[in-house]
């Protein structure tokens, strides 16, 4: 027995994440047709909440990945308006998004992530901020968006960061990059799923190793040690209700194998994952037996407000 009949799937948007979020939302589009609900597909622009007002959904699937659609703002929206959505609610979405204040709630669970500190996009560009290696990334986007490495011998900053096409924020997080393997692990409700290492061409994960066709290959279950495997999966479990994370979430790692056990350092925790089916968590829950479409039922009838 469904809960929700009429179901409205949020996509697109205008954050530098519209294209995967156009995807994702074709996806569930199509497994939630398949699953006998009536679906509209809304690519979400500043009058969602008129679209919302005309098609009156049962409730959301929020399929909108980056700012807005995944930092806690749609989501207050849906609140005040009284329609059930799908993922984390308005605080934790937020906070996920905001890397650095992300990485104070991972020390207090005892959750270890890199070393870093917000400095102003200027200060970056000017020159060195912390001893090479180091990351230089957005505090608040998503898929990569804006990431760079500034290395040993390199004779400076991203050139980049001074651009006047630049539309990712005046502030950035630098951190101590880890060098080694990227990890993920997902998390359905309580209960994460496995790992994946994902395998990158350029042997860093950004956004063309992400959706480049053949950017990057995607190891299921991760060949670890054992100890890494279940120390990684209690991170990530840990990290999502440490958040307050709900629905599914995937948390990102990079495990220095020099360090041995103590070389797992959780990055940042997804809310909205990506939605294909050969997305990251998809695959997860594909690995034990749950199919996309399955997935796809369980986050819509797991829909809510006040979340």
């Amino acid at each position: 027995m469904k809960k929700y009949q009429r179901i409205a799937v949020l996509k697109g948007g205008w954050s530098a994440e519209r294209e995967v979020s156009l995807d994702s939302g074709a996806a569930v589009a199509v497994a939630l047709k398949k699953g006998g609900y009536d679906i509209v597909e809304i690519d979400v622009g500043r009058d969602l909440a008129e679209r919302l007002a005309e098609t009156k959904p049962d409730a959301v699937f929020n399929a909108l990945h980056g700012q807005w659609g995944e930092d806690g703002c749609v989501q207050g929206m849906l609140e005040v308006i009284g329609v059930p959505y799908t993922h984390s609610g308005v605080l934790a979405s937020s906070l996920a998004m905001d890397k650095q204040r992300a990485k104070a709630v991972f020390d207090r669970a005892g959750i270890p992530s890199p070393s870093g500190r917000i400095v102003s996009r200027a200060e970056a560009a000017s020159g060195r901020v912390m001893d090479a290696p180091y990351v230089i990334k957005p505090n608040d986007q998503g898929s990569s968006v804006g990431v760079f490495i500034v290395r040993d011998g390199d004779n400076r900053p991203p050139s980049e960061l001074m651009s006047a096409k630049w539309d990712l924020g005046e502030e950035v997080l630098v951190e101590k990059y880890i060098p080694g393997r990227e990890l993920t692990v997902s998390v359905m409700g309580d209960h994460a799923l496995c790992v994946t290492e994902i395998v990158s061409q350029s042997n860093f994960y950004d956004y063309e190793a992400k959706y480049a066709i053949g950017g990057s290959k995607h190891v299921l279950p991760a060949d670890l040690p054992e100890d890494i495997t279940v120390r990684a999966l209690e991170y990530a479990l840990n990290a999502h209700k440490a958040i307050g994370c709900r629905g599914l979430s995937r948390a990102d790692f990079r495990y220095d194998s020099r360090e041995g056990s103590n070389g797992l350092y959780c990055l940042e925790v997804n809310t909205q994952p990506g939605m294909t089916s050969t997305s990251l968590a998809p695959e997860q829950a594909a690995y034990l037996g749950i199919s996309f479409e399955e997935l796809v039922i369980w986050l819509t009838e797991d829909a809510s407000c006040q979340r």
